[in-house]
């Protein structure tokens, strides 16, 4: 279960409150390719299957969804286990990076080993029509009815796919931003969405983890209700990506275009 309740004491104003509380799970989830372990990361336990795809897409250890043969999710005591097949080729380029790290909550940089690894050598992408930024705009104040965890806990960042038309098509949360797009480019990829048509928007800042993961996995136009960093304003630059941060109720700013 991605929430328990924990007994806790509220205080207020002098006044003792005894309550029962919602609170974010995290666990252990270790990503496994071809009966190697790969990393173990923190996450929520949920939406675990659109993790693991889209992790293994946006940290290009596959090239695309039809590299995943196979996918099985085992849950154990002290944490769950998915377990993928994957093609000759990746599993083969996978252990010459020779990655295999324990991951914190959200880390961005879980699995790498080297400065040279962490900025990744990726394509810029084709440059698309000009965005409307006001569509993501409009989506704002629907937010909140799809992010029942962090309503429930106030822990969780989520990743909301954001069409074309102004529409909000998918909605991931985690209590990591990072696990939050892999889980929405996983469950993007499953769906056989067209990345070219539409935007990743986050509740997060935009570091350039994220413009990175997004880019990697061919999504042109990031949005994040926080503040971008001047890395994430680079790669973003360099990769053709649309980069929007600040977006609130009362407007937004664009840093790249």
């Amino acid at each position: 279960m991605p929430v328990s309740y924990e007994d806790v004491r509220h205080y207020s104003a002098g006044v003792v409150d005894q309550r029962q509380e919602s609170v974010a799970e995290e666990c252990p989830v270790a990503i496994e390719y071809n009966g190697i372990s790969h990393v173990v990361m923190m996450a929520t336990p949920k939406d675990l299957d659109d993790f693991a795809v889209g992790f293994s897409l946006s940290e290009g250890i596959v090239d695309r969804i039809a590299d995943i043969y196979d996918r099985e999710i085992v849950v154990a005591e002290n944490g769950v286990s998915v377990s993928l097949r994957i093609a000759n080729n990746c599993f083969a380029r996978l252990k010459q990076r020779k990655r295999n790290l324990a991951g914190r909550t959200g880390c961005g940089l879980c699995g790498v080993d080297s400065l040279a690894q962490v900025r990744r050598q990726l394509r810029p992408l084709q440059r698309r029509d000009a965005i409307d930024f006001a569509l993501i705009h409009r989506v704002l104040p629907g937010l909140s009815v799809m992010q029942p965890l962090f309503c429930q806990t106030g822990a969780t960042h989520a990743a909301f796919w954001v069409t074309d038309d102004g529409e909000v098509a998918v909605a991931r949360e985690d209590v990591g931003r990072h696990n939050a797009i892999d889980k929405l480019i996983g469950a993007l990829a499953i769906a056989g969405t067209d990345f070219s048509r539409g935007a990743v928007l986050m509740t997060s800042r935009a570091s350039f983890e994220i413009v990175q993961k997004a880019a990697a996995a061919g999504i042109g136009v990031v949005a994040a209700i926080s503040a971008p960093t001047a890395l994430a304003i680079q790669v973003a630059e360099e990769l053709n990506v649309s980069l929007v941060g600040f977006m609130r109720s009362e407007g937004y700013t664009v840093y790249t275009e």
